[in-house]
C-alpha cells in the first residue's frame, strides 16, 4: 500500500470512528453504535429457528454489529402470526430450544440480541392462512387502504393480546435475549391502533391521540410488569405505513409528542424511528429527523434507520472526496450522531448481503463490500 492509500485509509477510519464507539444504557452495553434492523426472513419452518438462523446472526456479531434486532417473533395469540409457516415464535419447546441456541450463539461472541415482538393485526391477511385459522383482527378490521379485512377487536381480546406481548417479553427474557423491541410501525396491530385510518373506533381506544395511543401504552405497561425495571425496552415506530409511503401518524411535533410522552412514560428505553431516508427532515420547518425529534420530545435513547449504507455515495465519499452536506453521506451520518441526534445506526439489507459489512466500514475495505442484491432476501449469507 502506497502513501497515497494509507492516508485515505486512515481518513476513511477517522470518519466512521464514531459508529465504533461503545454505548451503554443500565445494564445494556454494546460495543458499537451499529445495529441490526429487523429483516424477515421466513427460514424457520413451523416457527422453529434452526441452527442456521444461529449462525446467520452470529456472523453479524462478530463483525462489529453492537446490536442484533431479530425478524419479528409472533406472540402467543392465535391471530398474531402473519406466515405461521416460515415465521418465528416462542410458543413450542423447539422453538423455545432454537431461539437459546441462537441467544447462546450471539453471545458466545460478544455480541447482543433483542427478538422484534409482533402482532400482525389485519397486515395478516397479506399471507394465505391455513384451513380453520383464527379470524384476523384488528382496531376496526380496517387495513392500510381503509377496507374491511378482519374483525373489529373487543375490549377482551385487546386486553388478551395485551397479556400475550407480556408473555412474550417474559419469554424473551428467560431465553436469555438482552432486550425486547415492540413493532409499532409499518401497518402492524399496535400501529394499526395508532394510525387515524386504521383506527375508526369509538370507545377508549379511538378517536383523539391519546386514545389512540392507548392500547400501546397498555402493552409497554404490561411488558414493563413483566420483565422488571432493567429489562431494555424498545419500541419501533414509523410515520409510513407498507406500501403506503406518505402515512402520517403525526403531522407536526405536537402530536408526535403526544404519541411518544406516553410510551416513553409507560417504559420505553428506547425508541427505533423507521423512516424510508435517514436524513430527511421529518416536519417542514426544522432538518431534524424523525430521530432526532424523538429524542428531542423524550430525552430517551434513539435508533435511527433508513437506507444507511444502500448509496451509493456512501461509499464513494471516500475516494471522490464528495461535500459533507452530500445527503446520506457517512460524514452527515456521523456528524448527527455526534451532535446528538440519535444514539444509534441501524443497518438493513446492507448487512443482509454482507455480515462483514460493518467490520468493513470500519477497517476502510470498502472495496471488498458486497452489494445489496435482490436475491440476498432469500438467502441466509
Amino acid at each position: 500500500m502506497n502513501h497515497t492509500e494509507n492516508n485515505m485509509q486512515s481518513n476513511q477510519k477517522q470518519y466512521v470512528a464514531p459508529l465504533f464507539e461503545s454505548f451503554t444504557l443500565g445494564k445494556l452495553e454494546l460495543a458499537s453504535r451499529i445495529v441490526m434492523a429487523p429483516m424477515a426472513r421466513g427460514f424457520s419452518p413451523d416457527g422453529v429457528p434452526g441452527p442456521e438462523v444461529a449462525d446467520y446472526y452470529r456472523r453479524r456479531a462478530e463483525q462489529q454489529v453492537g446490536l442484533i434486532i431479530t425478524e419479528n417473533v409472533s406472540i402467543p395469540h392465535a391471530s398474531a402470526n402473519q406466515d405461521p409457516a416460515n415465521s418465528p415464535h416462542f410458543d413450542s419447546v423447539a422453538a423455545r430450544a432454537g431461539w437459546k441456541h441462537v441467544v447462546n450463539e450471539v453471545h458466545r461472541v460478544g455480541g447482543k440480541i433483542m427478538p422484534q415482538l409482533i402482532h400482525a393485526g389485519i397486515a395478516r391477511e397479506n399471507f394465505p392462512q391455513p384451513e380453520g385459522a383464527a379470524p384476523s383482527i384488528g382496531p376496526s378490521g380496517i387495513d392500510v387502504y381503509g377496507e374491511v379485512k378482519g374483525e373489529t377487536m373487543t375490549v377482551q381480546q385487546i386486553r388478551d393480546v395485551v397479556q400475550a406481548f407480556a408473555d412474550a417479553a417474559l419469554q424473551a427474557q428467560q431465553l436469555g435475549f438482552d432486550g425486547i423491541e415492540l413493532h409499532g410501525a409499518h401497518g402492524y396491530l399496535i400501529d394499526q391502533f395508532l394510525w387515524e385510518t386504521t383506527n375508526q373506533r369509538s370507545d377508549e381506544y379511538g378517536g383523539s391521540i391519546a386514545n389512540r395511543v392507548r392500547f400501546a401504552v397498555e402493552v409497554v405497561e404490561a411488558c414493563r410488569r413483566a420483565v422488571g425495571p432493567d429489562f431494555p425496552i424498545v419500541f419501533r415506530f414509523s410515520q409510513w405505513k407498507y406500501p403506503v409511503y406518505t402515512a402520517k401518524l403525526a403531522h407536526n411535533v405536537e402530536e408526535l409528542a403526544q404519541l411518544l410522552q406516553p410510551l416513553a412514560e409507560a417504559g420505553v428505553d428506547i425508541f427505533h424511528a423507521s423512516t424510508r431516508r435517514f436524513w430527511e427532515p421529518a416536519f417542514d420547518g426544522s432538518p431534524l429527523s424523525l430521530a432526532g425529534w424523538a429524542k428531542q420530545i423524550t430525552g430517551k435513547a434513539v435508533i435511527t434507520v433508513g437506507s444507511v449504507g444502500l448509496k451509493q455515495d456512501f461509499t464513494e465519499f471516500f475516494a471522490s472526496g464528495a461535500d459533507a452536506e452530500q445527503q446520506g453521506s457517512v460524514s452527515v451520518l456521523t456528524e448527527r450522531l455526534q451532535n446528538g441526534e440519535f444514539d444509534l445506526i441501524a443497518i438493513g439489507r446492507a448487512l443482509l448481503a454482507d455480515p462483514e459489512w460493518a467490520a468493513k466500514i470500519r477497517d476502510g475495505r470498502l472495496d471488498e463490500l458486497k452489494p445489496f442484491h435482490a436475491e440476498a432476501v432469500g438467502k441466509l449469507y
